[in-house]
């Protein structure tokens, strides 16, 4: 057996349920999240070609708002900039969007290159290249919400009503930190429910494949960096036509591919988001400081923002 060359046993997808599961408990958050989760999985098959088809981006990043502290490179968890209602933008204009305020991979993924997590460019080049008839007039930003049935009972109608009223057939969704990807999870379900054909383009697998959606594109990136590698733009086109073929190809729900590219030659990148286990004492107890300040700030701006 000594010519087989095998990976390593941890270069696979990043359990993030069990590392998030492991981490909060080891700060003291003594009742673990329940992730949601469906044996049944709607489907909407493409309605008309892509070639023929309004497609939209919707994200869990937020326009940057200098007012509401650092969110920049290098910037730390910003419970501050927060949002807890949908919002659509212009998607002719120049966004800066910025994703400081969820739990991403601070330490692998970059921060400063918005193609990273909203592949803008790469949905205007498909347009040009005529593999998309159009971009919606607007993308739209859906919160990141612990809250299963806020998101399906609030957030989810009101993404849907402004994806029918700019006349959008499909569906393109970023998600970044952990709970980014099971809101969009259930935003992707919603959507199905309602005729429009969906993807998932993201980077924490067993979060996406345990809710159950029609179609995901899997990269096994930092989380933060799911649409792209840095400074790579050949990157960005790989991963949106990819996402464009599964519209197109997926034989019915469950459809999982996962893209062909690599973080880095040196995988263990992976071992470090939210492993307890390489955490000393006194990191947790400064974490478990950190959290609770995070957990206070976002629960005040909930409140003052839709009020529960």
């Amino acid at each position: 057996m000594s010519e087989l060359s095998f990976a390593p046993e941890f270069d696979s997808a990043i359990p993030y349920m069990q590392r998030t599961r492991s981490y909060y408990l080891a700060l003291g958050y003594d009742n673990p999240y329940v992730w949601a989760h469906y044996n049944n999985v709607p489907f909407t098959p493409l309605r008309k070609p892509l070639r023929a088809s309004t497609l939209a981006l919707i994200t869990t990043a937020v326009p940057y708002d200098p007012s509401k502290g650092d969110q920049g490179p290098g910037a730390p968890y910003n419970a501050q900039a927060k949002f807890y209602e949908p919002y659509a933008m212009i998607t002719l204009g120049d966004p800066d969007l910025r994703i400081a305020h969820v739990g991403i991979d601070r330490q692998h993924a970059n921060l400063s290159e918005m193609a990273c997590w909203f592949p803008l460019k790469a949905a205007r080049q498909a347009v040009l290249d005529q593999r998309i008839a159009k971009l919606a007039p607007r993308f739209y930003g859906l919160p990141t919400n612990r809250s299963q049935r806020h998101t399906l009972e609030n957030d989810a109608p009101r993404i849907l009503e402004m994806c029918q009223t700019d006349g959008v057939d499909v569906a393109m969704l970023i998600p970044n930190c952990p709970i980014c990807h099971q809101s969009m999870s259930l935003l992707a379900r919603y959507l199905e429910n309602a005729g429009l054909s969906t993807v998932i383009v993201g980077a924490a697998k067993d979060i996406v494949e345990y809710c159950g959606v029609p179609r995901f594109v899997f990269n096994d990136f930092p989380l933060g960096n799911a649409a792209a590698k840095p400074q790579d733009p050949q990157s960005q086109s790989i991963i949106f036509n990819l996402a464009l073929d599964v519209l197109e190809i997926a034989p019915g729900p469950r459809t999982t591919v996962q893209s062909t590219l690599r973080w880095s030659v040196d995988p263990r990148w992976k071992l470090d988001y939210m492993n307890i286990e390489r955490l000393a004492k006194h990191e947790i107890e400064a974490l478990r400081a950190e959290a609770e300040r995070a957990r206070l700030t976002a629960k005040e701006i909930r409140l003052n923002t839709v009020g529960s």
